[in-house]
């Protein structure tokens, strides 16, 4: 079975096909950027251009970058505030005509490895980190999803949230060197560390494909891998949580 999986982002809305006997994309991502004003109408339309470039009739699944409660977003985040107590179900499947299944963007790319990848088998509790435009996060205990599990929203110092301080983001906007960026990061990871004692953390989005060049800048005690899906777990995820629907949201 494959099913169209997309994932919104603060910067670009991604979907691709996925086959949901093995977790592999088997077409090409197709990506728009989100438009400039983040508004429900205007991103909704997006979603439905990326249906409709596949040709897909079938369900959808979208992974969303905030608290998203029963289909319905709870927080703006990086969106505009007229987010906020919007049934983004219904307003996508209005501009899809198609059914839809939205969940948070961490937990989507959670679910993906989870089910896909590094963290097949893994048991305890088990946070997903995607470090892009905010910093979302996933949580996963015994492999069961927690939805809905915010850390980047930590208030820190004079920043309502930490990931106005150490997301991706940031380090594009103040051109931080790897070591500082790498640093704030630690920060965050310290405060996760402390708030809920991860068994594992497992660093997922764009940024994680940089590994390499910040892991010697994280001294937690808690071990931290990256997902290897790196940005595709989002679409992925979206996909299975749409087939997988039932057992999530019971």
């Amino acid at each position: 079975m494959e099913i169209l999986g997309i994932d919104i982002g603060g910067s670009g809305i991604k979907g691709a096909m996925v086959n949901m006997e093995t977790g592999e994309m088997v077409s090409e991502r197709f990506r728009i950027p989100t438009p400039k004003s983040r508004k429900p109408n205007e991103m909704a339309e997006v979603v439905a251009q990326i249906v409709k470039h596949f040709d897909y009739k079938g369900p959808v699944g979208c992974g969303f970058p905030t608290v998203i409660k029963k289909g319905v977003c709870k927080s703006q985040g990086n969106l505009h505030r007229k987010w906020k107590d919007t049934d983004v179900e219904a307003l996508f499947e209005k501009a899809t005509g198609l059914d839809v299944t939205v969940i948070n963007d961490a937990d989507a790319a959670g679910y993906a490895t989870m089910n896909y990848g590094i963290g097949q088998q893994e048991k305890g509790l088990v946070v997903m980190i995607t470090i892009g435009t905010g910093l979302g996060s996933g949580a996963f205990l015994d492999g069961r999803l927690i939805p809905n599990f915010e850390l980047g929203q930590i208030p820190y110092k004079k920043h309502v949230k930490i990931e106005a301080w150490a997301a991706a983001s940031i380090k594009e906007k103040e051109e931080l060197s790897y070591k500082k960026w790498g640093k704030r990061f630690n920060k965050f990871l310290e405060l996760v560390e402390l708030i809920v004692a991860p068994d594992l953390i497992i660093l997922g989005g764009g940024t994680s494909k940089d590994w390499e060049e910040f892991k010697d800048y994280i001294t937690i005690d808690t071990r931290v891998v990256p997902a290897g899906l790196q940005n595709h777990a989002g679409i992925i995820g979206a996909a299975a949580a749409c087939q997988a629907r039932k057992n999530i949201f019971s």
